[in-house]
């Protein structure tokens, strides 16, 4: 029969499920149990297909809430999950007691995964993003979140019957999201516009996440007030070519700075002291930031420059450079550029904006240098990352040993209450004492039900696939809730390999088949819609999926997201991570499966570089320098050996009378209570609370009163840089211990700004320093020839030793000797 239109009929509720709304609408409910149990009991069957409450109130039959509205037992649960929201929103939490601490914090990311009925993100980098969110929230860390609304989000990937990737992009409804519009007082959306090239303006408006205590701006193009081309620029996360993105990251940095501001002034919330950009797409914060400063406190563009600098954090998350966000010169200079002017900073010339981006390749605007030249402090994401991020960017300031580059590192960490399993957070809070059959029984549960999910989803990826349920009867058969089961699940990448168990396949077949000890095999991931090598993979990898000899022991799970991840990481017993070490700058799935109680079996790379201990797991020995094939072939063979004569005899041996491994056990207990502190977001957002937003936040209150004298003072030093020279050094050992002396001409600048070190240490084979100290020198005295003496006597131990002098600009508000990147050594 024809249909001429349709309606909906959504159910009504009694004012004494009215908190229900709220408690939905607020995300907090993603890491709260008993809020969780509410619309589980409200409508039972929708709440499994959805895990959403928004959608449970929207599709609850009203028998139920009519019933539960009434229901004493109910509506007493009802109000205590309220109140307790409540307390959790207002009652002050760890940050409140932190003195000197920012006031408020902007933190920019191209993607926040916070809960799969939110998909505003494609992988780690936006799963990050939320659990940073979500551990701020608990500690009471006064953060504001910016990002874009995507209104087609990321692909749904479904496989096609020869193993091809597909994408589909979902059409989202912000109404049917978790989102409320950000309201001026005349009842319109907040707007916040940015100026692109040829004059055109780009409008978007503020959608509102509440992230716990942590509101989520998200901005969105899709409005009548922009031309047809410029609605789409929020239309898909990582889409389009290489000026819709950069219209993206325009609209992120420059906007997104607007409409914190907005925000803040609209609600009275703290207003921002320190911005925060997670990774290089939000780097334009700091031009806009300095256009602020040039505005209101008329400043000139190097003074602007920085004092916005002092008060900006800037994460990078690549180890690689070709990870890094790098658009054509010209297409920038078109989008910021009038002739020879900045549109966005009208009082500066073109090129001196362009400088901020540039790189070896004149015709390149880089995006992470441009972070970095912007951001007086910078990070990379676990200690490892660190060091490659000092040798990869150490041309940024090229006086400087990679070593001494001003780029920290706090390593990543994930959000207990999301991606621990309820059953472990309540069953096993102290895992050295809990019994052995209680733990062991958690394991299995979490195993069981993974295998569950593995089964329902296999089903469906065939029936998308085009099989017919008559012939799949096998997938209600497949896996073993007994079995070892290893999980890897991550975006399919070429450094990542995920082939690389296929390098012996025959060997592999024996792990999966093995009619006493057999291992089972998880898989997901998706690969970047515009990365034909990595669908290649993916193609190859079903392809030994496929046999049916061994479909029942290994499967892929199309569509991996948030939803599914849960069960892979609270079902596993093993997580497999094999990357080209040293290309993971982190990677965090490792540490979600750490957290319920699996142990990782890893090459040495990102954080598992830090803290394998031995008892947490296994590490896979890396064969770096050789050639890509070899490597991948040794690689393989030890990651086969240590599964054939460690991993799968420990899961299966040494069994108690109640079937418990106690070996196992012991590596699942040390790993519950030694590595799972480690790996929470909690510590890492402790981290850069104390070591990064508080600093800056007090480097901008400190600096700001004297921008202008430190300004002049950077020009000072850059003027005089090319005549500073040290002369003459010397070591002279005496029964005081060794005196160490320069003679330094200082070009014009003043004893006190400039700090003279000398740098100590043991010689290598080659007659380099290595293991090196400073040592601080003190001026001694003026010599004749206008030069200055410095000096300073030290201990030493019994030894050979080697030594140099240098030369580094001093001021109390420098973030450290290294800010400027000048140094100059003795020839």
């Amino acid at each position: 029969m024809h249909v001429t239109g349709t309606f909906t009929v959504e159910p009504s509720y009694p004012p004494s499920l009215a908190p229900l709304a709220t408690l939905a609408q607020n995300l907090r409910w993603v890491w709260d149990g008993p809020t969780q149990d509410l619309f589980a009991t409200l409508a039972p069957q929708q709440w499994a297909a959805t895990l959403d409450p928004l959608e449970t109130l929207r599709t609850a039959p009203q028998d139920r809430i009519d019933a539960l509205g009434v229901d004493e037992g109910y509506l007493a649960r009802v109000d205590a999950a309220a109140e307790d929201l409540r307390r959790y929103l207002d009652e002050p939490r760890w940050a409140a007691g932190i003195p000197g601490g920012a006031r408020a914090v902007a933190y920019f990311s191209m993607e926040f995964g916070v809960s799969q009925t939110l998909p505003n993100y494609s992988g780690g980098l936006g799963i990050l993003a939320g659990d940073h969110l979500k551990a701020a929230s608990d500690l009471g860390v006064p953060l504001v979140a910016l990002g874009l609304m995507y209104r087609s989000g990321y692909f749904k990937q479904t496989l096609s019957a020869d193993g091809w990737q597909q994408e589909q992009y979902p059409q989202l409804d912000p109404s049917r999201l978790p989102l409320t519009p950000v309201l001026l007082s005349d009842g319109q959306q907040l707007t916040v516009s940015v100026t692109l090239d040829r004059g055109r303006v780009l409008h978007a408006i503020v959608w509102r996440a509440d992230v716990g205590r942590v509101p989520l701006l998200l901005l969105d193009a899709d409005v009548d007030a922009n031309e047809p081309d410029l609605r789409s620029v929020t239309d898909r996360l990582y889409g389009g070519d290489a000026e819709h993105r950069l219209r993206q990251e325009i609209l992120l940095g420059i906007g997104g700075v607007r409409a914190a501001r907005a925000y803040c002034d609209l609600t009275g919330h703290p207003g921002i002291e320190v911005f925060h950009a997670n990774e290089g797409h939000a780097g334009f914060l700091g031009l806009e930031r300095t256009r602020e400063l040039m505005a209101e406190q008329d400043l000139t563009f190097d003074e602007a420059l920085a004092l916005a600098r002092c008060s900006t954090v800037f994460t990078t998350h690549t180890p690689v450079p070709a990870g890094i966000d790098r658009f054509p010169a010209d297409l920038v200079r078109r989008y910021f550029g009038d002739g020879e002017t900045c549109v966005l900073l009208p009082t500066v010339g073109l090129e001196r904006m362009i400088a901020l981006g540039a790189e070896a390749d004149p015709g390149v605007f880089n995006m992470a240098h441009m972070g970095f030249r912007l951001a007086q402090r910078a990070n990379g994401v676990s200690r490892l990352h660190g060091e490659v991020s000092r040798e990869m960017f150490a041309g940024l300031w090229p006086d400087l040993v990679p070593s001494e580059v001003p780029i920290g590192s706090v390593t990543n960490g994930v959000h207990r209450g999301t991606w621990a399993a309820r059953a472990v957070r309540e069953s096993l809070s102290d895992p050295l004492t809990v019994p052995s059959d209680v733990l062991w029984g958690v394991r299995n549960t979490q195993r069981a039900n993974l295998v569950d999910e593995v089964r329902t989803r296999t089903r469906a990826a065939w029936r998308d696939r085009g099989a017919v349920d008559a012939e799949l009867g096998w997938t209600e058969r497949m896996f073993d809730p007994d079995v070892l089961t290893i999980g890897f699940a991550r975006r399919v990448s070429t450094y990542k390999r995920l082939t690389l168990m296929l390098r012996e396949p025959d060997r592999l077949r024996r792990l999966l088949l093995d009619p006493e000890r057999p291992i089972q095999v998880v898989i997901a991931g998706k690969s970047h819609p515009a990365d034909d090598g990595g669908k290649h993979l993916l193609q190859q990898l079903i392809g030994f999926i496929d046999d049916p000899a061994i479909r029942h022991r290994i499967a892929f799970l199309p569509n991996y997201s948030i939803g599914m991840a849960g069960y892979l990481y609270h079902g596993c017993d093993v997580w497999l991570n094999n990357p080209l070490r040293p290309l993971e700058a982190c990677g965090t799935s490792g540490m979600k499966s750490a957290l319920n109680g699996g142990l990782n079996l890893s090459v040495l790379d990102g954080w598992w570089d830090e803290l394998y201990d031995g008892e947490n797991g296994w590490a896979i020995p890396s064969a770096v320098g050789l050639d890509p094939s070899r490597r991948d072939d040794i690689e393989a063979a030890a990651l086969y050996d240590l599964l054939e004569n460690d991993v799968v005899p420990a899961f299966y041996g040494q069994r108690d009378e109640q079937g418990v491994p106690k070996q196992w056990l012991a590596k699942v207990r040390h790993t519950l209570a030694v590595t799972g502190p480690e790996v929470t977001a909690d510590r890492m957002v402790r981290e850069y609370t104390m070591d990064y937003y508080r600093p800056a936040a007090q480097s901008y209150r400190a600096t700001a009163p004297h921008i202008r004298e430190l300004a002049a003072f950077a020009d000072r030093i850059h003027a005089a840089w090319d005549d500073v020279a040290v002369q003459d050094s010397a070591a002279t050992v005496g029964p005081a211990g060794v005196t160490l002396t320069a003679d330094v001409a200082l070009g014009g600048l003043a004893v006190g700004e400039v700090r003279v070190e000398a740098v100590l240490g043991p010689l290598d084979e080659a007659g380099a320093l290595e293991g090196t100290s400073t040592v601080q020198l003190a001026p001694a005295r003026a010599g004749a020839d206008g030069t200055v003496r410095y000096q300073a006597t030290v201990s030493s131990p019994v030894g050979h030793f080697g030594f140099t002098a240098r030369v580094l600009p001093r001021h109390e508000l420098l973030s450290g000797p290294a800010e400027l990147g000048l140094v100059r050594y003795a020839k």
